[in-house]
């Protein structure tokens, strides 16, 4: 006899999911989780279903009641307070209350025999165990009513079937599998961020900046509505093989070398680089950056300059060569003297992988909250579902990004296994179909559930093609897309004063700031800060901005234009955006069709439309409008919707 022979349900089709519940789904604290099932019998009796849910260290399951949606379908949901790991499940069992209750109803409507069904109902009212006080005085109340009166109406209310569907014995009860759920804060789904060098922050050419001179910066930073402020790595740099200017293999005496060949005699990951100030001074400026609303991301790279305490400390983390040198890190053609990678699956695995994940808590206690993973894809897969659980055991509302230029499946993959957020290739695509198909394979089902885009206009390490004839119109075009497209996007420091010199046939800064330090004018003429900021404005007045799942391409008469739809969650606010893709002046129909806006048991469709820059109203004729942009003033036209 099968071990299944008792099961009478099969709970099947769980909606949502990853991999079956090998992987977490990835949700916001505090809004609701809709779960669905397909949950199939044999026979007739009344199914009920429950939604079973707790946090991982609760010991208890909550329960919520399933509602029957049509066709062995089932829906409910529930909604985690704070930040964490959940789990939840579906147990369907044989309502014999309620199956008692219609067959009686059915006979009796008949004209049957009932009698026998009548003692049946009562007998069932005995069986009641465990109800929640409410309930039990419901129960209570009828069986006394009905040994006193005989009136059968006492076992028919309506309350007394809701009473009993979880009170009385749960005949077949059948779990299905336990899934994953993580919850994180706000943040994770939505930010701006803003990336900068905190050496470059001074204002004398030459001389290092300090963490004093990042919170002078401040207030220009947070003026233009940036969330996150992103630093690479702050720790010691090493001498040994320190780069030179533009990446060249001899240093000069005063050049600073590369932030990410981490580790000198001053200390390892975590420490801090001398010349950028104490540990103190880190905390200050954290704190200082968090009353202007701003919260700092760190850069995690796991790597090593050969100067590092680790590479005397603990030799057998690392490789070396059959001549007995260090190997050093390389990415073909690409070579890094200056770095060497730990060993992660050397002898000794344990103490390197406790020693990574301390790293990452020792900046947590210092008020980190988020940390921007350089190239996790070339890091053990098994590591990092190990280290993000265990950062996040001590502190749920960690944020992790990974940094993974890589094949789609394995960026995908990294997301699967509890990064909170992900690089893209937005930074690549520019035709409309290449934004159309991309976007739509981001939010299809099931990556929607755990991969959440951070769109980058430039990183430190990418001066996209387009961006290098120094354009405005490119760069506005583009960071509207990443802003509007995207829940999270990030802007490399010096995007705003359209920097764009490339090393000739490179998509690569030429004098990059990964090799040198930059002092700038952060007023320079040209400049597009005031866009920028009012972009981020938009963004954080209007929350269908801030989520990227619930977006809907439109048709456009352009094949230069760029026209999508977003709504917020909660169906609060929709807002409806072109974007030009091309230089110059385009009249465009902007179709809106059939779309519909508006709470799920409400939906309407959009009536009238606000442009959000100029407060101008217009209405929506013959399902759509005549728009016209010129990329020259303003590639992006935006609008609230009114339905």
């Amino acid at each position: 006899m099968s071990k299944d022979s008792n099961h009478r349900f099969i709970l099947e089709d769980i909606y949502p999911s990853v991999g079956n519940g090998r992987f977490p789904i990835k949700r916001i604290a505090n809004e609701p989780i809709e779960v669905w099932v397909d949950i199939l019998r044999d026979g007739h009796e009344v199914t009920t279903a429950c939604l079973r849910w707790r946090a991982e260290n609760e010991k208890n399951w909550r329960a919520e009641l399933m509602a029957h949606h049509g066709q062995d379908r089932w829906t409910g949901s529930f909604i985690p307070a704070a930040p964490g790991r959940y789990s939840y499940a579906i147990e369907a069992w044989t309502d014999t209350f309620g199956t008692w209750r219609r067959d009686y109803l059915l006979k009796h409507n008949a004209g049957a025999d009932v009698s026998l069904e009548i003692r049946e109902g009562r007998e069932i009212l005995s069986r009641a165990r465990g109800a929640k006080p409410p309930d039990a005085r419901v129960i209570a109340r009828a069986i006394a009513e009905f040994d006193l009166t005989g009136d059968l109406e006492a076992l028919l209310a309506e309350d007394l079937a809701a009473a009993m569907t979880l009170a009385e014995p749960r005949a077949d009860l059948t779990w299905s599998d336990i899934l994953p759920t993580i919850i994180d804060p706000p943040l994770a789904r939505a930010g701006a961020w803003y990336e900068i060098f905190p050496r470059s922050q001074g204002r004398i050419p030459g001389k290092h900046g300090t963490f004093d001179d990042v919170i002078v910066r401040l207030p220009d930073i947070a003026a233009m509505n940036f969330d996150v402020l992103y630093f690479p790595p702050i720790h010691p740099i090493g001498r040994a093989n320190r780069k030179g200017k533009n990446n060249a293999l001899n240093a000069g005496p005063d050049d600073p070398g590369s932030p990410y060949a981490i580790g000198s005699e001053a200390g390892g990951h975590d420490a801090i680089h001398p010349e950028l100030g104490t540990l103190d001074d880190f905390r200050r400026m954290v704190a200082a950056a968090s009353g202007y609303g701003l919260t700092v991301a760190l850069d995690f790279a796991i790597q090593c300059s050969p100067d590092h305490p680790w590479v005397l400390e603990h030799p057998d983390w690392f490789q070396r060569r059959p001549d007995g040198s260090m190997k050093y890190a390389e990415n073909p053609p690409k070579k890094y003297q200056d770095i060497v990678n730990p060993d992660f699956y050397c002898e000794d695995r344990s103490g390197l992988w406790n020693a990574l994940r301390d790293v990452v808590l020792f900046w947590v206690d210092q008020g980190v909250k988020i940390f921007r993973v350089d190239n996790p894809h070339t890091k053990p897969f098994p590591f990092w579902e190990w280290m993000i659980r265990e950062v996040k055991a001590r502190d749920p509302a960690v944020i992790f990004l990974a940094e993974a230029f890589t094949r789609p499946k394995i960026m995908k993959a990294l997301g699967k296994l509890g990064f909170s957020q992900s690089y893209t290739y937005f930074t690549w695509r520019e035709s409309k179909s290449d934004f159309i198909t991309y976007l739509n394979e981001l939010n299809d089902y099931p990556e929607r559930e755990f991969y959440r885009p951070n769109f980058f206009v430039n990183t430190p390490d990418i001066l996209p093609v387009h961006l290098q004839n120094g354009e405005t119109w490119m760069f506005k075009s583009r960071v509207a897309l990443a802003a509007s497209l995207s829940s999270n996007y990030g802007v490399y420091s010096g995007f705003e004063l359209l920097e764009h010199a490339p090393i000739p046939g490179k998509e690569e800064y030429l004098d990059s700031e990964k090799y040198e330090i930059k002092v700038r004018n952060w007023n320079a003429a040209g400049n597009i800060k005031d866009y920028i900021t009012r972009l981020n404005t938009i963004r954080r007045a209007n929350p269908a901005l801030l989520q990227t799942t619930d977006l809907r391409f439109v048709p456009i008469d352009s094949d230069e234009v760029l026209g999508f739809v977003k709504e917020a969650t909660d169906h609060s606010n929709a807002v409806a955006v072109a974007i030009a893709l091309g230089r110059g002046a385009r009249e465009f129909w902007f179709h809106f069709g059939d779309l519909m806006i508006g709470p799920p048991d409400a939906r309407k469709p959009v009536r009238a439309v606000e442009n959000l820059v100029t407060g101008e109203r217009r209405y929506v004729e013959w399902g759509g409008l005549r728009l016209r942009v010129d990329s020259e003033q303003d590639p992006a036209v935006l609008f609230r919707c009114i339905a």
